[in-house]
């Protein structure tokens, strides 16, 4: 339970602890979460406990609760019973993992009334401890997007701590995404033995769980690529087919990777398939390159927008003067989603939270059609990590929709986009740190290149 907490660990979360305590006088509690049970009472879901607990404790404990308050942790949680140890073996006393917290003191959770007081907190997502939290608290909790008073003080204080990654974090988003890569190539030097979308997914996964660690979310492993998260892999894996594999490790503590590849089932490219990966990789290192502190995430996300349309044109699907398409967002009927996401302690960081963390002070979500789906929207800064992930998907409810027939009717041609029907969907993603010049992309050892990756295929 904590054999990852070493000194280096504790010494980078003493520093959380601190700033938190230095950004915000009011005292904190933080709930880890349960593990829900499944159909039954003794069957539960795998447990993950809620990853503000995990950013300043460090280590996933199960039912229990950490004060903060100028810079201290207490701990409230149970002593393990007999049950307990019998069911699940032996565990460390509440008193031992005090200690190895480095705790200013420990109590029952029948203690937590004493300091609830004033405290503010974050709902956790299980039901059952949020029911909790405000059973202690003697207060409703809002919801994500409608925090108030001291809870929207202590989200605010989170933002502006977890944008920016430590030593630590760093060090473990890094391990997360090397494992990350050594599954993706395990995906590909599978996909020749594999009949189904099943098999090329378990060779991955058996990578990531032994190494110690889950997968960060239910893996992507499919032929269709137009559903953007397509959760089934009963499919077969034919000949001229593409598979869409976005599938990323977590670390013990948390720390996400989220990387997405795209390759053929036969190990060769068609002639359509290569020139709409080749638009939608140009749109990848384009964006790549514009990162550096100081650049909106909205101008990346615009970048892959042109990148895309130019290409689409240039292919002669799209028809008409670029920037006139951008204007009424063409582009989005073929690339529907935003450029990426924050990443840390969650595939997707601090998304519990709303648009607190993904949008800048004063920004809100536009309406546009291309622009609905932008998760982040704030300048970047030294030390933060998103995703970089454009595509390009064919989408039956988006290109068969008959609003959108009559209003891009000038703009796409059909005949020419029949060409590439060999093209559900193609999407390249990549982890990104920001640094103090530009960018380090974390997955860079997984090839992007179109003949790199049939090359990972006959490995």
């Amino acid at each position: 339970m904590t054999h990852h907490y070493t000194p280096e660990l504790a010494t980078t979360l003493k520093q959380r602890r601190q700033t938190l305590g230095d950004r915000l006088t009011t005292p904190v509690l933080l709930w880890s979460g349960s593990a829900p049970a499944r159909n039954f009472p003794a069957n539960h879901h795998p447990f993950r406990a809620s990853s503000h607990f995990l950013y300043f404790a460090g280590v996933p404990l199960q039912d229990a609760v950490i004060y903060l308050h100028q810079g201290q942790l207490t701990l409230f949680m149970e002593d393990a019973t007999p049950a307990d140890a019998l069911w699940h073996g032996s565990s460390p006393t509440r008193s031992a993992i005090a200690d190895r917290l480095g705790a200013a003191a420990h109590y029952p959770l029948a203690e937590l009334r004493q300091v609830a007081q004033g405290a503010a907190t974050i709902p956790v997502q299980n039901a059952a401890t949020r029911q909790q939290q405000m059973q202690v608290l003697g207060r409703p909790l809002g919801e994500a997007n409608a925090l108030q008073g001291q809870d929207l003080a202590l989200a605010e204080a989170l933002v502006a701590l977890k944008l920016v990654q430590d030593d630590g974090a760093i060090a473990a988003l890094q391990k997360a995404a090397n494992v990350t890569v050594k599954a993706h190539l395990a995906g590909m030097a599978q996909t020749r033995h594999a009949k189904t979308e099943a098999e090329v997914r378990a060779a991955m996964e058996m990578v990531i769980m032994a190494s110690q660690m889950e997968p960060a979310y239910q893996s992507i492993v499919t032929t269709h690529g137009e559903v953007l998260h397509s959760q089934t892999y009963h499919h077969s894996l034919n000949p001229g087919d593409l598979l869409l594999v976005d599938v990323g490790a977590e670390h013990p503590l948390g720390w996400a990777a989220d990387v997405t590849r795209t390759w053929p089932v036969s190990g060769q490219w068609s002639d359509s398939q290569r020139a709409i990966y080749e638009v939608v990789l140009a749109a990848h290192d384009a964006c790549i390159a514009r990162i550096q502190p100081g650049i909106e995430y909205r101008d990346i996300h615009l970048t892959a927008a042109k990148t895309i349309t130019e290409g689409l044109v240039a292919l002669g699907i799209l028809k008409g003067d670029v920037a006139t398409l951008m204007e009424r967002s063409a582009h989005a009927l073929f690339f529907p989603h935003g450029i990426g996401h924050l990443l840390g302690l969650d595939v997707h960081d601090m998304e519990d939270l709303g648009d607190l963390a993904g949008y800048a002070p004063g920004r809100k979500r536009s309406h546009d059609y291309g622009m609905q789906y932008l998760r982040l929207n704030r300048p970047l800064q030294t030390g933060m990590t998103v995703t970089i992930e454009p595509g390009f998907y064919q989408v039956p409810a988006i290109l068969e929709n008959s609003k959108n027939r009559d209003t891009f009717a000038d703009c796409i041609n059909w005949e020419r986009l029949a060409d590439f029907k060999d093209v559900r969907g193609i999407r390249i993603e990549d982890d990104v740190l920001v640094t103090e010049t530009g960018c380090r992309v974390l997955t860079s050892a997984l090839p992007t290149q179109a003949d790199e990756v049939l090359q990972c295929l006959k490995s």
